[in-house]
């Protein structure tokens, strides 16, 4: 068989469903040609290697940001015969990852059922069931209590609710992680390596396409917009967990309970947080129904879309929460807000959240790999 006809029938593999065997064939045809090797850290990896087995492969899928400029920069894009799609082949790859090192392993199933529908029905369901368990109790509706939050759901049994959940989200992506990090043996983290991953994983440095213009989008014009969302939802995000670790702090080391004054820290953060969670989800909604559609895996739209959507109404309940907390109309939106946090906290590990656990370790194995000699003698020192 020809070499052309060859890697045709390769490309197939793909929708065959051998995810690793075509990010393979796609990193043997890109290691030839190398023309996006200064691009980011994938390619950089790449040359270090000439084969490219399932390690590998998982490796370098979770080191790729899907920016989308090697798909437009390459000359063996579709449609030519070559198919090298390499945002959309690490997508799956991903997507295999998660499920291959999910903990517990049977739960692997939920990263490939996961999707916007159950998420939202999810989060309305458990919101119901609260409401009617109000109502049930005449807690519902009722006159302004300034905010009051225990005297409808007392705080241990929020506690107990939400604490074991949580807990167990962080177990399931951890001990994820850990198996994932055994299979690389990347060789022991010094303090300069982490500190590089860090930095990278704060920044989302190769968010920028390589060259700091940013990624494609729906075309092959560049962007900043996708990192900017991004940065939005993360530091939305970490704002609001710091408000809560601020606000337990508060309970149980000095006695005050909530609510806390507007002008408070937890509420300042929270609030701020709240805000950077509209802001980014709602960009990243906008950008992912624009974007290309060789840049992702079809099968990550219903993932995707489900997290940005759990993350932006958890935000929009909780600040219409604060800003109504002193009528009648607390407890209602209370429970509603808790129904969005439980169904995001159950959904943390088996979902798109998955992705920035798995690529922070990537990136912290590329800060360890990159200082030490090329087994090739091909790579950078």
């Amino acid at each position: 068989m020809r070499p052309l006809e060859q890697l045709a029938r390769d490309a197939e593999a793909l929708a065959a469903g051998d995810a690793v065997g075509e990010v393979a064939r796609q990193m043997q045809i890109c290691n030839a040609c190398r023309y996006c090797e200064g691009f980011c850290a994938v390619f950089q990896a790449m040359t270090r290697r000439l084969a490219f087995p399932a390690g590998d492969a998982h490796y370098l899928a979770n080191l790729c940001h899907s920016c989308g400029a090697c798909l437009h920069a390459c000359q063996y894009a579709p449609p030519h015969e070559f198919a090298v799609d390499v945002p959309r082949a690490m997508a799956r790859v991903r997507l295999r990852t998660y499920a291959d090192y999910a903990w517990p392993r049977a739960f692997g199933v939920f990263y490939e059922r996961s999707g916007l529908a159950a998420s939202l029905a999810l989060a309305f369901g458990l919101a119901l069931f609260l409401v009617i368990a109000l109502a049930m109790h005449g807690r519902l509706w009722h006159e302004p209590a300034a905010g009051a939050f225990y005297a409808v759901f007392p705080h241990n049994l929020m506690v107990g609710l939400f604490a074991p959940v949580f807990l167990f989200a962080c177990a399931a992506l951890g001990v994820g992680v850990a198996r994932f990090w055994r299979g690389q043996s990347p060789g022991a983290a010094t303090g300069e390596a982490m500190r590089e991953a860090a930095g990278n994983a704060l920044s989302l440095r190769y968010l920028d396409g390589g060259h700091g213009e940013g990624c494609n989008d729906e075309d092959d014009r560049f962007t900043l917009r996708r990192r900017r969302f991004h940065h939005f939802t993360f530091y939305g995000f970490l704002l609001c967990f710091a408000a809560t670790s601020v606000a337990t702090v508060y309970h149980y080391a000095f006695g005050w309970q909530a609510p806390y004054a507007l002008t408070s820290l937890p509420v300042l953060l929270g609030t701020a947080g709240g805000i950077g969670l509209l802001i980014g989800p709602a960009g990243l909604w906008r950008l992912h129904a624009r974007r290309h559609p060789l840049h992702d895996d079809p099968a990550h739209k219903g993932m995707d879309r489900a997290l940005v959507a759990l993350l932006f109404f958890t935000s929009a309940t909780g600040l219409a929460l604060l800003a109504w907390r002193e009528t009648g109309a607390m407890a209602l939106l209370l429970a509603v807000h808790l129904g969005f946090v439980m169904a995001l906290f159950l959904t943390l590990p088996y979902g798109k959240f998955a992705h920035g656990v798995y690529r922070a370790a990537a990136l912290l194995k590329w800060s360890i790999e990159r200082r030490q000699p090329s087994r090739l003698q091909l790579g950078p020192e």
